[in-house]
């Protein structure tokens, strides 16, 4: 076996033994997002939402990112879900000034050590609401 077949051979190994440990937390934050939005139904998804600085953004482990105003929660499946940890905190750079949308540029650092995790590709905002 050559060294670089070693080396493929145990990058698989790797990406194999990391997989069901990322596999796990996924349901775990499916779940969430399901209990936050029970009840609700689905609206006509937006490319912008306009938030208040009061209003809060949340990161759903490996599920999306979701922000509440009102009675409406607004749920962005972003195009990196795996990447999502709530652990993290989001810096947005806002290009539409108070409204955040699928265009603005949002990085992730550690709570702890502010080291720089990531970042987020947001998609369109789907807002839901209660039924009736």
């Amino acid at each position: 076996m050559t060294k670089f077949s070693a080396l493929l051979a145990a990058s698989a190994a790797v990406t194999l033994l990391a997989a069901p440990a990322a596999a796990e937390e996924h349901p775990k934050g499916e779940a969430k997002l399901a209990e936050m939005l029970e009840g609700r139904v689905a609206g006509e998804p937006e490319r912008c939402i306009r938030l208040m600085g009061s209003d809060p953004l949340t990161i759903i482990d490996g599920a999306a990112v979701v922000a509440k105003r009102g009675d409406t929660i607004w749920v962005n499946r972003t195009a990196n879900p795996d990447s999502l940890d709530d652990d993290d905190r989001m810096t947005i750079r806002k290009f539409s000034g108070s409204q955040l949308c699928r265009f603005d540029q949002v990085t992730t650092h550690s709570r702890t050590g502010n080291f720089y995790t990531g970042n987020i590709i947001l998609r369109d905002f789907v807002p839901y609401r209660r039924e009736g």
